[in-house]
């Protein structure tokens, strides 16, 4: 109903629609004034009614499907959270996946998601008794914890160039998108995402350059949304996806990857970093998401 009355705007983009509720979106306040004045008219015009007690004009940041909202950055709502604070230890397991399934509505906030959750989402496996062990235990209190101290998430300036900090192990994939913005009249690295999954079986037999390249090719799939057409450097501990691009004899798999990346060819900067200081994305590989949450 609500794209039919609104056909047009929601493509316009500033106009957010989730249900029954309407987000404006201005850079100035007159743009502002201007884009109320059409949403008025139209809701005039069909007979539609608001609710005053629920609008919010004017306002800097607002609170939207769990997250606080700016021009600057995005948060979690501490409300949202202080309510999950109040509950007690999960006493079964359809409890554990209740939690998991809010914490990790969240988990693009929170660097190590996959490591602090590992022990509860294994807790979740068919075959596995309900036991709060003691490192379940510290997993739940640890991802309580970190809900409440997750970081703000940087909004990207597809004007400035992006930073991709990339990872890859045994145990699976792991990426890091940061971008340098100016705050308060200072330069600011701070990140837009973290994202991570596990290896499939087929990939347990790669060895750790094929690893690496393949953790580069799936980061910028994964990415593409926020990396197409922008600058972004990539930062990784391994030599080997340096030399992707130019590999003169590469094997299929390579190949294949070498195809997948050209788009980014132009734009990308591929910089090598010793696995001492290259810490964003090291976490992320080592203790992924399960596959069928990322």
């Amino acid at each position: 109903m609500m794209n039919e009355i609104f056909p047009e705007e929601p493509s316009e983009g500033w106009l957010i629609i989730y249900i029954d509720d309407i987000t404006v979106c201005s850079k100035t306040c007159e743009e502002g004034m201007y884009r109320l004045s059409r949403l008025f008219t139209k809701i005039q015009s069909v007979d539609m009614k608001i609710s005053l007690k629920k609008c919010h004009f004017g306002f800097k940041e607002l609170k939207a499907l769990g997250h606080v909202v700016s021009g600057l950055s995005l948060g979690i709502d501490k409300n949202k959270v202080a309510a999950v604070l109040l509950k007690p230890m999960p006493q079964n397991k359809k409890e554990i996946q209740s939690f998991l399934g809010f914490s990790g509505y969240y988990r693009q906030h929170i660097k190590d998601f996959a490591s602090i959750a590992r022990p509860l989402y294994k807790l979740c496996d068919k075959d596995t008794v309900f036991e709060m062990t003691v490192d379940r235990v510290k997993a739940f209190e640890s991802l309580r914890e970190a809900l409440t101290t997750a970081p703000l998430l940087l909004m990207p300036d597809f004007k400035l160039p992006f930073k991709l900090y990339i990872d890859a192990s045994g145990d699976g994939l792991g990426a890091a998108l940061h971008q340098v913005q100016i705050i308060n009249d200072k330069p600011v690295e701070g990140p837009i995402c973290f994202i991570s999954r596990q290896i499939k079986p087929t990939e347990a037999r790669y060895g750790a350059s094929q690893m690496e390249c393949l953790c580069l090719v799936w980061a910028l799939e994964k990415l593409n949304y926020f990396l197409e057409g922008c600058v972004f450097e990539v930062i990784t501990d391994c030599t080997a996806v340096k030399s992707l691009l130019n590999m003169k004899t590469p094997n299929r798999h390579m190949l294949r990857w070498q195809i997948a990346i050209q788009e980014y060819r132009g734009n990308m900067t591929i910089v090598h970093k010793d696995g001492n200081i290259h810490k964003n994305a090291d976490g992320l590989s080592r203790w992924p998401l399960p596959n069928n949450i990322d």
